[in-house]
């Protein structure tokens, strides 16, 4: 195992750990479902953009994307490396 290999091990492990863990703490989208008035206007429904929900789903996007983009580049260059 070269030191190029092992460092992409590496970095792919923490983003694949990243994206477990953004996503596990981000709350279900069900959570009013079971009122009687089809959910409550709560003060975080209306400013969602700022929430911890929307930090967490943005992130999400970014990790996700990062985390194929490694895989991508990743595999391109070990196909390079063995010819």
């Amino acid at each position: 195992m070269t030191a190029v290999e092992l460092i992409f091990g590496i970095v792919l492990l923490l983003f694949s750990i990243g994206i477990v863990v953004v996503v596990l703490l981000q709350e279900g989208h069900q959570k009013n479902m079971g009122t009687i008035t089809g959910g409550a206007d709560t003060f975080l429904s209306r400013n969602k953009a700022r929430s911890v929900d929307a930090f967490l789903e943005r992130w999400t996007k970014v990790i996700a994307i990062g985390f194929f983009v490694l895989v991508i580049v990743m595999n391109a260059i070990m196909f390079f490396m063995e010819i």
